[in-house]
């Protein structure tokens, strides 16, 4: 009975395949949008250079491409949205899009319905929202470059690419520049997001509320933070490079259950990592360099482990202002401190005594900032040289038993982005 009603369905659905046809568009006043209504299920149009008026929606399968193209909407709205599954839209440069972030207002809008779309090779310029995902299931946004805006107010901008329960997601090999967020994600789960290149944002990825995500070899540059993990779990966030971003490197707020491995902050500004109450994390062959500190410890957070990290010419290695040992070796293997004075005897690699980055004078200094004005007092002086020369005297803290004498591979690896 099934092979009968799959054998039924075939023959129903091949009538439609083989009228299905390659339609060349030409400008003209509303000329996509008849193209677009005219079309069967199955067709490439295929818009010859010029500029067509938006906005339009596909409630059909189509494929939309045009490598010379400009579809500009009114100002106002968004200005192409899909609600039929198998779209795809290639080629075209995408503009004109409006301002109401209450309606995400975006270039291409993709709706509950627009499963498998494929947007490839597309410019989105100046929209206040690049791509919204909202609802659309197994969709992939590949080669895509998008630009959004600036001339708004921070809280005015919208990200490049926006995600809301969309499933099966993949984003990749995209260059994303100006407005709030490049990608920012909240309540959607299990997408990959890989290879893509972030300027000029206030976060360059920025998740809530997400999990099961892959976030692999993307490049954080010149943004006011990287890669911002917020209330999401069991992430894999591997070879991503954060070069120069002015606030924090990696930030993660509430994140459970993620693995950190072969990531590297160059040249970073205030933190290079930040982890706030997020707990049964692993952090393994990070490199953290330049910044003001290299790891800022808080709130409780819990069973994390971090081993063959390199922290490198950090102001402070690690800010921890918590009274709990925390033991950041594993398995007679530690990480690599660059202001740690050791010596490796035996030839182990391993530095021949414990690292301690932080002793009383720093938690009563963080928590107390005038406190600073003292610090050249003898009497502070004596309680450092105490507690470095007897570490008994240290009410808690963080402890590496086992550093590293070599930064080792820590970091991206060679080849990879840069």
């Amino acid at each position: 009975m099934l092979r009968i009603l799959i054998l039924t369905l075939s023959l129903a659905l091949a009538p439609l395949a083989c009228l299905a046809e390659r339609v060349e568009v030409r400008p003209g006043q509303g000329a996509l949008a008849r193209a677009v209504a005219e079309a069967r299920p199955g067709d490439e149009l295929v818009l010859a250079d010029g500029a067509y008026a938006g906005p339009v929606e596909i409630t059909k399968p189509l494929t939309l491409t045009g490598r010379l193209a400009r579809i500009d909407g009114p100002g106002k709205g968004s200005v192409l949205t899909v609600t039929a599954p198998d779209v795809t839209i290639s080629g075209v440069t995408i503009a004109g899009a409006g301002a109401s972030l209450a309606d995400l207002d975006s270039g291409i809008r993709l709706l509950k319905g627009a499963d498998r779309a494929v947007i490839e090779g597309v410019t989105l310029d100046g929209n206040l929202i690049g791509i919204d995902v909202h609802g659309a299931r197994d969709v992939t946004i590949r080669g895509n470059r998008i630009e959004g805006r600036n001339d708004l107010r921070v809280a005015e901008r919208g990200p490049g690419i926006y995600v809301w329960n969309a499933p099966d997601l993949t984003v990749e090999d995209n260059t994303i520049a100006k407005g709030r967020d490049g990608v920012f994600i909240t309540t959607s789960n299990d997408a990959i997001y890989r290879r893509n290149t972030f300027t000029d944002l206030r976060f360059a990825f920025h998740s809530m509320y997400a999990n099961r995500i892959e976030v692999t070899d993307n490049i954080s540059r010149g943004n006011d933070m990287g890669f911002a993990f917020m209330y999401s779990t069991r992430l894999l966030v591997a070879r991503n490079l954060s070069e120069g971003d002015a606030n924090h490197g990696y930030f993660m707020n509430f994140a459970n259950k993620a693995e950190l491995r072969r990531n590297e902050v160059r040249d970073g500004g205030e933190k290079c990592l930040f982890v706030y109450n997020s707990n049964h994390n692993r952090f393994e062959a990070n490199r953290f360099e330049g910044c003001s500190i290299g790891v800022h410890f808080t709130a409780g957070s819990q069973g994390n482990a971090l081993v063959g990290n390199a922290f490198v010419g950090n102001r402070t290695q690690v800010k921890y202002v918590g009274t709990r040992w925390l033991e950041w070796s594993e398995a007679g293997r530690g990480n690599y401190w660059s202001d740690h004075a050791a010596f490796d005897v035996n030839g182990d690699g391993l530095a021949d005594s414990p690292y301690r980055p932080n002793d009383s004078i720093d938690r009563l200094v963080w928590s107390q900032p005038a406190a600073r004005l003292l610090m050249g007092a003898p009497a502070m002086q004596l309680v450092r040289w105490s507690q470095s020369k007897f570490p008994g005297l240290l009410p808690g803290g963080v402890i590496d038993s086992h550093p590293l004498a070599s930064p080792g591979d820590a970091g991206v690896p060679q080849g990879d982005p840069s």
